[in-house]
Order: structure tokens, then sequence, then C-alpha cells
């Protein structure tokens, strides 16, 4: 089944859909609100099997994975209602007015953008795609949802959307709420992007793609927010003490995190880096060995498939880079070879394409000669998702200056783990420095999501009457807020 490219006029329907339907929803309780997200999540586990085999079709990933995903989708839609209900992304606050001091009794809240466009991810058929994470926190913030579903997974995409339509109906909320649309060329993403209505935009992929929807936003007569994760190589500094203690063990570590999913997640550990010594070459070693055990895994989509062998290819090729270790098992057709390779931390700075990002099972060890180099390595590299230190206490103090640097160019630092795995939670921040995405500021996962697609409103001198819930003196919503500098979930006397 194939889906044909919206057209300009249809794009322009949805959108005008979305903005009409965006004056009646920006009005919804927070309870109405959260209850539509747990009705998706209902509808999408209504599909049953269906779902599951149109996904295992189209991405060629095992049917454990997709349960799995399509769980965690689910478990989003729920917590991002319990957080929508919470409200403590609004941020109340409230300052009233001191007479005495001719100061006005003046009240702030976060308020939705409007529609938000969001374009599925390639890699995650559900997590960030139709009914993701985006969607999901967008509706909690009260902004209509307009999908451009991956070409990848389109049937996938046509299935949620036609369960996030049902539970759009059965909530009683407009249609324009959400709305889907296909389209495999930069015509249809460009379109959406630049339509007088959009207000924001949540993308995950390429550096590419999402430079292009970056580039587009801020050409408007009047830009909008591109919330766009765009890649990232996750690097490991493997430090001397930790090295010295436990290579095997780390290297076994690495093994598995490497080729998780085929390596194909957005945290995919592509740059390890240590001082060159007997340990460092003991964890080389032991890591080849591993990678050489792991059979290849069929890749999401042949697109996917004909990027990770051409960039594995190019970099391979690279005089600097050797070759350390590939899976002994033979690949079939569109499948992800696992590959270790090697290069000097020289290499490494005079090769602007050993930084790039090889979207699959491919690791590259960079050798440094010292601890002067190494934090030389960690001052070359771009911003990053996640950044991880195997390290001791003795090698955190040793390499203060390391730790330092390190923890100023991701959004997540980990110690003495594998970046791969991303818990749904409040304090998770999925997102880091450009170009790992464009605003550092904001993460795609956790309750934190909600505030992208929001901006701050103060009311000044208003009638308790005709002010929002979550300002009201009765604080009739029970929510947590700041008044007068102090935080409360009391009534206002």
């Amino acid at each position: 089944m194939s889906f044909k490219d919206a057209s300009v006029q249809e794009i322009d329907q949805v959108m005008q859909e979305a903005w009409k339907a965006f004056q009646q929803y920006r009005k919804t309780t927070l309870k109405q609100r959260a209850d539509l997200m747990r009705t998706i999540g209902t509808e999408m586990e209504a599909i049953g099997d269906e779902l599951i085999r149109v996904v295992m079709e189209e991405t060629h990933l095992p049917e454990a994975r997709v349960k799995n995903e399509r769980a965690r989708t689910i478990f989003q839609l729920t917590s991002y209602a319990a957080a929508c209900e919470a409200g403590h992304w609004l941020e109340a606050r409230i300052d009233t007015a001191v007479p005495d001091k001719g100061d006005p009794d003046i009240r702030k809240m976060q308020v939705p953008l409007g529609p938000v466009v969001v374009f599925g991810a390639s890699n995650f058929p559900f997590a960030y795609s139709t009914a993701g994470g985006d969607t999901a926190s967008a509706l909690a913030a009260g902004c209509p949802v307009v999908v451009k579903a991956h070409p990848a997974h389109a049937r996938t995409s046509e299935l949620v959307a036609k369960a996030i339509f049902r539970a759009v109906e059965k909530c009683g909320l407009p249609k324009g709420v959400f709305g889907h649309v296909h389209g495999a060329s930069f015509e249809t993403g460009k379109a959406l992007v630049t339509h007088p209505h959009t207000r924001a935009v949540g993308f995950t992929g390429s550096y590419g793609g999402g430079k292009a929807l970056f580039d587009w936003a801020n050409q408007r007569k009047t830009p909008i927010p591109v919330f766009a994760e765009m890649g990232s190589i996750n690097p490991i500094f493997l430090l001397p003490d930790k090295l010295k203690q436990s290579a095997k063990e780390v290297a076994g570590l690495y093994a598995g995190s490497i080729t998780l999913g085929t390596g194909q997640f957005c945290t995919n550990p592509g740059l390890i880096i240590g001082i060159d010594n007997e340990d460092l070459q003991t964890f080389i070693h032991e890591l080849g060995d591993a990678i050489k055990k792991i059979a290849p895994g069929t890749m999401l989509h042949p697109g996917i498939a004909k990027a990770y062998g051409e960039k594995r290819k190019a970099a391979l090729e690279q005089k600097e880079v050797e070759t350390v270790a590939v899976s002994e098992v033979p690949a079939k057709d569109q499948q992800g070879v696992p590959t270790i390779a090697t290069a000097t931390a020289l290499a490494f700075f005079n090769n602007p394409l050993l930084h790039q990002e090889v979207f699959g099972p491919y690791s590259l060890i960079i050798r440094c000669a010292d601890k002067a180099e190494l934090l030389t390595v960690a001052e070359h590299l771009e911003g990053q998702l996640t950044s991880t230190l195997m390290a001791t206490e003795k090698d955190m103090k040793d390499h203060a200056g390391l730790v330092d640097h390190v923890q100023d160019i991701c959004g997540r630092f980990i110690l003495n783990g594998v970046p791969t795995g991303v818990r749904v939670a409040l304090s998770m921040q999925h997102g880091g420095p450009f170009p790992a995405t464009t605003d550092s500021r904001f993460t795609s996962v956790g309750a934190d999501g909600i505030k992208r697609w929001v901006r701050p409103l103060s009311f000044q001198n208003w009638a308790d009457n005709l002010l929002p819930d979550a300002l009201k003196n009765s604080n009739p919503l029970s929510i947590w807020r700041m008044v007068n500098d102090k935080l409360t979930d009391n009534a206002i006397a």
C-alpha cells in the first residue's frame, strides 16, 4: 500500500482545521486533555495484533521489540496525562497587590502556542512517531497536532492515526485537534513548517532534515521554534584507573550497547576515547572478540541500511582508520554488520569525517597519547545527547578538567553505564547542545517536554472570576503555585 504526498491545498485544509480547533482546545480542562491521552492509549491497545504485524512488516523489528515499544508509547501517553493534570508545567506564579507600594496584582502561567507539526521518526515507529512523545506532550499543553507520517512505516502511522481520530471523537473534541498527512518530499515538509497557522515543530531524524526545517522556520515572516533532535555520537571516555580494574567487563558492556537494536538508537555509543596503553589494548581486543560473535541484524528500512553501508565504508576507507573487528557471521541483504574501528587522536583532530555519526552497529575507538590529548579530543567534540565517563573516584579527581568540559557538551552525563535506554521520567534530559538538538534548554522525553509547546503570559489586575483556573485565588485545580515567592498548593485567603 502506498500513500500520495499531501498537496499544498490538503495541507492548508488540515492546518485550517487545526487552527479552528485550537480556539476550543486551548480552553479545555487539564482533565479533558488527560482523558484524551489515556483514550488514545486504549485505542492503540485495541488495534491488537494487526498493529504489531504491520510494524514488523514495515520495519523488520522483532515482535518483542515492537510490543515493548507499544507498551512504552502507551506509558508515555499515560505519563503525560498525569503530568498534565498535576499542572507543574503551568509554572503558576502569583504576586498579589501591595497597595502601599503601588504594586499591582500580577499573575503568570504558561499558555499553549497553537498547532504543532510533528515529523514521525524512522527508527521508532511508535515512541517517536504518530502517538509518540511530541504528540502526547503537545496535546497535554493544549496544542492541536498535525503529524507527517514517516514514509518508512506509513501503514503503521495510518493505523495509529485512526486510533487517535477515534479517541478525539470519543472525547467530544473537535476533529482538528489531530491531523495526519503523508509525504516523502521536502516540499511537503516545507509547506507544513511555513504554513502561517503552524506555531511549532517537533522532529527526530537526521542533521540535514532537522536543519532544513529549522532554516525554513526562521525564514518565515514570523519565525517559530523547531525542536529537532538531529543525531549524536555519544562519546565514551575510558579513564585509566577504571580500565586497569575492569577492561574486560567494560568491553562486554559496550559490545551489547553498540549492537543493541542493530545500533539504531540515537544514543548509540559511536565514539570511544581512551589513553593508549596496555589496558586500552586489552579493551580493544576484548571488544573486538565480542563483536566478531554478534550476528548482523536487519535494519529498519532500505534507506537506513543504505546510509549505514555508505557511511561505514567511507569511515573505514580513511587511511588513518584501522578496522579492529567485524562480525564473522555473514550478512544478508539490508543487514547492518557490527564493526569496530580505531584511529589516533591526531587523525581525529584532522579529519572531520571521523566526527560524523555512522547510524548503526559501529563504533570508533580513539587512542590518545596522554591525559592532555584526551582532554583535547573532548574539546574538539560537538554537542551531544549523552556523554559517558567510565571512571573511578581517583579518575574523577585526576581528570577534573575533563569532567568539567564534558558536561558542557551533553544533555545527559553518565557515569559507569551505557547511554542506550532512555527512561521516561521527569529528571530525564533528552536533548543537548547543537548539533545534537536545536535547543538544548528543552527535553523531548519526560514531563518537562510539555514546556516546548507553551509560552509565559502574565495577567495584571484581572478580577478573580475572569482569571484562568490555574491563577484563581481558590486554586480550583489544586496545583502547586508560587504565591508571593512561596511554593504552596493552598488557596489565597
